[in-house]
């Protein structure tokens, strides 16, 4: 079941200068960086009341972020949605037609769990599903396949 929007990502060309605008024009407070070696990306995060914003910069020209910036430019890349069930998540969406970027979740940013609907299937949106791990998510997905 989702319970609320976990975070908005945004796709950058430059963490420090995207950091910066931030915190000087918006007046928001980087509360931490993180790089997730698995999605090739550098994060910064601003809290904004009960939702979190994501800075996404590419590590590398082959990430995800690299190309769609390459795209779309900088702005809006994906709206998560937090879960406490991301396996029965991803199956509600697979049995409701919407293509599945990861039919396993991934290991995500703040040690979370992690899985993509393909943005044709969401109207135009790359969604998210999010969640904390726990230790059986993996071995449930298979289960119920």
């Amino acid at each position: 079941m989702i319970t609320g929007i976990d975070h908005i990502g945004i796709a950058v060309r430059s963490l420090d200068e995207a950091v910066a605008c931030y915190e000087q024009a918006l007046g928001l407070t980087c509360s931490g960086k993180e790089d997730v070696p698995s999605q090739k990306v550098r994060m910064a995060f601003f809290m904004t009341g009960d939702v979190r914003l994501e800075l996404l910069e590419p590590t590398s020209s082959d990430s995800p972020i690299a190309k769609f910036l390459e795209k779309h430019g900088e702005g809006l890349h994906h709206l998560a949605f937090a879960t406490n069930d991301i396996v029965q998540q991803l199956q509600q969406a697979g049995n409701a037609g919407c293509r599945l970027l990861q039919e396993v979740p991934l290991a995500g940013a703040g040690g979370k769990l992690a899985a993509f609907l393909h943005p044709k299937s969401t109207h135009g949106v790359l969604t998210e599903f999010c969640a904390q791990k726990a230790g059986n998510d993996h071995e449930n997905l298979s289960k119920k396949r």
